[in-house]
């Protein structure tokens, strides 16, 4: 991430955002149409106005240090219908059009492979 990253994205939006130590902001990703919650990702404002101006999900890698398109290698696009800010400014919520996978494992969403059992007192 780059300090002039902020630049980019539209100062009201940049104002509005809390972000980590680091700099990011969670992004939770949704299928639109159906609700089905796909996965979690990080953007830093960079990637946010990648997301915004292109329509293609973007996101900032931890482990790589770098900007990555959904999609681009894999071919498990995110076409991005809609993007909210949450009441406190520290969350995104993704709203696409998923193609294929979402999960890097192969899977439809990240949610499905280890379901925890709740259990009421």
């Amino acid at each position: 991430m780059r300090q002039n990253d902020r630049m980019s994205l539209d100062p009201a939006i940049a104002a509005r955002l809390k972000r980590t130590a680091d700099g990011l902001v969670p992004a939770v990703v949704q299928q639109y149409d159906t609700g089905e919650v796909l996965m979690l990702a990080w953007m830093d404002d960079e990637a946010l106005h990648r997301t915004l101006t292109t329509g293609r999900a973007t996101y900032w890698s931890r482990s790589r240090r770098s900007y990555w398109v959904k999609g681009a290698t894999s071919g498990h696009a995110q076409h991005v219908k809609s993007v909210a800010l949450d009441c406190d400014g520290d969350t995104l919520l993704v709203k696409v059009d998923q193609v294929g996978a979402a999960c890097h494992t192969g899977d439809r969403t990240c949610f499905d492979a280890d379901v925890l059992t709740v259990t009421p007192a």
